[in-house]
């Protein structure tokens, strides 16, 4: 039997086979090739950012300023970073008493959202991070903590922080290099011939590395909200003016309130009398231990209590006053509580940012002075040398700041009003000439 080759089936098949290769050929490329596109990689962000306000919007009271209007935007994490009224609501939302738990919501959202790979979206959480962890840590040592739900929503975003700066550490410790003064540098010359002993250059541990925490003890609290703390100041250039605000104040509360000696330095440089003498301005001094800020409590009858805390005021009011600071920044949030150098530090790295940074507002300024002022008294209380010396430079620094910008300010206005005075015309000069 002849078997015969059907022409017309073998130009089909041919077809076939050109049309398949021809569209191999104009497939979509590869999803690498997909995931460079910075527009493809934009528009996932922006869609993974308006998915999270969206869900956010469903968490927050409807009568306030409508959050998922916020998604619409083309970048809406930023939008939301810089929109007062949202920061209010969701304020609102973590102050209430039965904020906090297992079960909260927001706190849900804040875990969920910081877990996410967007970068915008983790900064969005951070700006958040001072009134989460100011709420949290005065809530832990107020004096009726027993009676509080559970924490653990809280925890839940501390611990998601601690965890993402643990990884990026891959278990190395922060160290600093000690500057060696046998060593010529651009501020100095040795008076004895350098000698090139690499054995001699100390190293300091800025913070030992990292253990890996599945929940909040209370011997390692301390270290983890410090560390948490530590990735904020890590974006904290980035952070709007309310965050700021929001941790001076949490700062200033957890050193303690109404302790005269938190403007000790600055009337001791002002060579101010002591023990009850009237200084320069009339006003009274009055000494750490009238305070009985060591005990955390006053001590004394009621009259006299409410009397020194009147003197305590008008004495800090009137050294802030000196400075140019607003008597409204004194307002403080939280409690006194414990701090340790593996918390201070990182608050007193972030207050320094908010003294100097060239961008922040005169209102975080002010504030950061008071909490500065406020943890050098708490550290000159408890004998902490390392704090003393961090804190006395800031405030020095602090002062020389202030007083440079009030001298440049005066000379501004003087030469502002001289050229604005005008000047008396000459009269003309008359030559005698003789003949």
């Amino acid at each position: 039997m002849d078997f015969h080759r059907n022409p017309s089936a073998n130009s089909a098949s041919s077809s076939t086979s050109s049309t398949s290769s021809a569209a191999a050929h104009h497939q979509p490329p590869p999803s690498s090739a997909t995931d460079n596109d910075p527009m493809h990689s934009w528009w996932e962000s922006v869609s993974k950012q308006r998915s999270r306000i969206l869900s956010l919007a469903a968490l927050l009271p409807s009568d306030g300023v409508a959050v998922s209007s916020l998604a619409d935007s083309d970048r809406p994490a930023v939008s939301l970073l810089s929109s007062p009224s949202t920061y209010s609501l969701i304020s609102s939302a973590l102050s209430s008493p039965k904020s906090g738990s297992g079960s909260d919501r927001l706190c849900q959202w804040l875990y969920e959202t910081f877990q996410s790979s967007d970068p915008h979206l983790c900064l969005l959480v951070l700006s958040f991070l001072p009134l989460l962890s100011g709420i949290y840590l005065s809530r832990v040592h107020s004096s009726d903590s027993s009676s509080l739900p559970s924490l653990a929503g809280f925890e839940a975003v501390l611990l998601a922080v601690y965890s993402s700066e643990a990884k990026s550490r891959a278990g190395k410790p922060l160290l600093v290099q000690i500057p060696d003064l046998s060593q010529p540098s651009l501020y100095h010359a040795p008076r004895n011939k350098p000698v090139d002993d690499r054995s001699r250059q100390s190293v300091g541990v800025l913070s030992p590395p990292l253990e890996p925490h599945l929940a909040v003890k209370s011997t390692k609290r301390a270290i983890i909200v410090g560390t948490a703390l530590d990735c904020y100041y890590k974006q904290v250039s980035q952070m709007p003016a309310w965050s700021k605000l929001d941790f001076c104040k949490f700062a200033a509360a957890w050193a303690g309130q109404d302790c005269p000696c938190r403007t000790k330095l600055d009337r001791d440089e002002d060579n101010h009398h002591e023990n009850g003498n009237v200084n320069g301005n009339g006003h009274i001094r009055l000494l750490r231990e009238d305070s009985g800020f060591s005990n955390g409590t006053r001590s004394g009858d009621g009259d006299e209590v409410d009397y020194e805390d009147d003197v305590i005021k008008e004495v800090v009011v009137v050294e802030m006053n000196n400075l140019g600071i607003n008597e409204e920044n004194l307002e403080t949030k939280g409690v006194r509580i414990p701090l340790p150098w593996e918390l201070l530090r990182p608050v007193v790295t972030i207050l320094g940012h908010c003294l100097f940074g060239p961008l922040n507002s005169q209102d975080v300024k002010d504030s950061a002075s008071v909490a500065v002022r406020c943890l050098y008294a708490r550290a000159s209380h408890d004998l902490a040398p390392q704090a003393i010396l961090a804190l006395q430079s800031l405030i020095r620094l602090d002062k020389n700041a202030r007083a440079a910008a009030t001298t440049a300010a005066t000379v501004t206005t003087n030469s502002s009003s001289n050229a604005n005075t005008p000047s008396k015309a000459k009269k003309p000069e008359i030559l005698l000439v003789s003949k």
